[in-house]
């Protein structure tokens, strides 16, 4: 449900919060959101996911430049705690907004209902999804697109658009899935059972049975079916703009449309200079948007195509048709779908991120940082359990939400010793670690406010065997410039191949196998926020660090935001 407030009570709800972001044209959309389990067929198999309003996905949100979205969630979960993260939006003062339990908020209880209010103050494409526990690994995301100011005109021509939230799906619930993560000896989640565009997949048919090395019998679709793809309909001659989402919990996706050229304009809701490409590899947490000209023969339709990447696939492709208007839907493509690249042609994947360059306008980064850190991804062990590692400390959230604690200086909360900002200069990455034993750990790298800080990734082989795996990253609050990328350890000197001319903004960056990535940002944003990887299951095996600044400057937080832990306490005995 939506509902748009007038202009007037726009100011009052401003003044009220005591924001300045607030755009003159800006409205109010207000939404509710039930969150709840449902019985559905997403893969034409009957599976419980996790829904809103009875969705799945859930529904899609629009605005425009200036917006305040109100959002009233409540949880109808029964026996958990739910919150909703905001992916790519930056909650300029409003940090308790952000949807992250222990950082930014407690969990949202049974039968409770929580109000996230905040300004969407930039164009592009984002979505929203779960952040607590597996969430979103159940179902729990949609997509939320931010559109420019009515009367302004994008820099690029398009004459329809098409939104695409993939994501994937394993028959094993999350819950299953955090006991095997939580088990010693580990129980892996597996790959997943289906790829879905836009909640729809087909497990047990395939669309290209005709044309493909497969068992499956023809999907047969009378219309209606839950499982039944979503068809993209064009026009000949005409551009189109695809806005494409990665919330998948694992799966790294390459995207390609037969016989059709896509030119990428939009990377997380940043502006880039445009390139031309075949297909595209999109990995969890990122956001595109391409344009596609339907210049191909009218009489055909083509397939769309999503397949594994960056792991070894056990998961069929997840298909749809590009439908010309001038010929039915009914018809199939006359050609195979185009075939996902190797999963292991890393270099192919490296090409495609290092041509995402700024835009020209974009701003440039500081030339200097105040300070450097370096994470080490690591594998580990903490007493049996396999985990993953920052500089050997495994991330594990406190009771207490960070934004509170350091708020109220609940110094009993979390950890106060700062954690490691670098890792011995002798590890060796190429190898599985001589000592495997790590610890747990939930300290905050604490940054002064405006301060411009360096991060450098650094990768690693994994625990045993030989391994190194590619890894998203995503910061929450901001916006980072991507300086640049290098293979094995990174050392000194490597600072002089930094971009600061044509650095991409991006709130996503990957770090390939044995290598790694170096990404500079400002702490301007009073709050605290989390930087992590966006896999799933690597989040929840520790995966993650905390980054704080200026809290000391963020206004009125909500009690609803802040009624666990200590900071619960603190409110009952003020009487509040």
């Amino acid at each position: 449900m939506v509902r748009i407030m007038g202009l007037k009570a726009v100011f009052v709800w401003c003044i009220w919060l005591g924001l300045i972001q607030c755009s003159v044209g800006g409205r109010v959309r207000h939404y509710r959101f039930d969150v709840e389990y449902m019985m559905r067929k997403p893969d034409c198999l009957e599976h419980v996911v996790m829904g809103i309003n009875g969705q799945f996905p859930g529904p899609s949100i629009r605005a425009e430049v200036g917006d305040t979205l109100d959002i009233a969630l409540t949880n109808k979960l029964f026996t958990e705690g739910t919150v909703i993260h905001w992916h790519g939006i930056r909650q300029v003062g409003t940090p308790w907004a952000d949807g992250t339990a222990a950082i930014s908020q407690c969990a949202i209880n049974p039968g409770e209902t929580f109000h996230y209010r905040f300004i969407v103050d930039r164009p592009g494409t984002y979505f929203y999804h779960g952040h607590h526990g597996m969430q979103r690994s159940a179902g729990l995301y949609g997509s939320l697109i931010v559109d420019l100011p009515k009367g302004q005109k994008e820099a690029f021509h398009y004459d329809g658009e098409f939104n695409l939230l993939l994501s994937d799906l394993w028959h094993t619930s999350s819950h299953e899935q955090e006991v095997g993560l939580s088990s010693i000896p580990l129980k892996w989640i597996g790959e997943p059972q289906t790829l879905l565009i836009n909640g729809r997949g087909q497990f047990n048919c395939s669309l290209a049975a005709k044309f493909i090395n497969t068992t499956l019998p023809e999907c047969q679709f009378k219309g209606g079916e839950e499982c039944a793809p979503q068809i993209l309909h064009v026009e000949p001659n005409k551009t189109y703009r695809i806005r494409v989402a990665s919330t998948t919990s694992l799966a790294a996706l390459n995207l390609a449309i037969s016989n059709h050229k896509l030119v990428v304009v939009e990377a997380d809701g940043n502006y880039v200079t445009p390139f031309v490409i075949d297909d595209m590899d999109i990995y969890s947490g990122e956001t595109y948007s391409v344009l596609l000209r339907t210049d191909q023969d009218p009489k055909k339709n083509y397939w769309l195509s999503i397949g594994v990447r960056g792991r070894k696939p056990n998961t069929a492709q997840g298909l749809t048709i590009l439908n010309y208007k001038t010929i039915s839907a009914s018809v199939f493509p006359t050609s195979p779908p185009p075939l996902t690249p190797l999963w292991n042609d890393f270099e192919r994947s490296k090409a495609f991120t290092k041509k995402i360059i700024a835009k020209m306008g974009t701003p440039q980064p500081p030339k200097r940082s105040d300070r450097t850190i370096f994470l080490l991804n690591t594998q580990n062990r903490v007493d049996g359990f396999t985990k993953w590692s920052i500089n050997n400390v495994s991330l594990t959230l406190p009771p207490t939400p960070y934004l509170g604690s350091i708020k109220f200086k609940l110094n009993d909360a979390f950890d106060q010793t700062p954690p490691p900002v670098t890792f011995p200069q002798d590890y060796d990455i190429f190898n599985p670690p001589v000592n495997p034993n790590s610890t747990i750990g939930n300290g905050v790298y604490k940054f002064n406010l405006n301060e411009v800080v360096d991060v450098i990734l650094q990768n690693a082989n994994q625990l045993t065997g030989n391994g190194s795996e590619i890894h998203p990253w995503h910061l929450h609050g901001h916006d980072f410039w991507v300086l640049g990328y290098g293979e094995g350890k990174f050392k000194q000197g490597d600072e002089k191949r930094f971009n600061l001319t044509h650095a991409p903004l991006r709130n996503m960056a990957l770090i390939f196998p044995y290598g790694w990535t170096a990404l500079r940002f400002k702490a301007d944003n009073p709050g605290v926020w989390a930087f992590h990887c966006h896999i799933e299951p690597h989040l929840h095996m520790g995966m993650g660090v905390i980054f704080a600044e200026g809290v000391h400057k963020v206004g009125k937080i909500p009690r609803e935001a802040l009624t666990c832990g200590l900071t619960g306490k603190k409110l009952v005995e003020n009487g509040h």
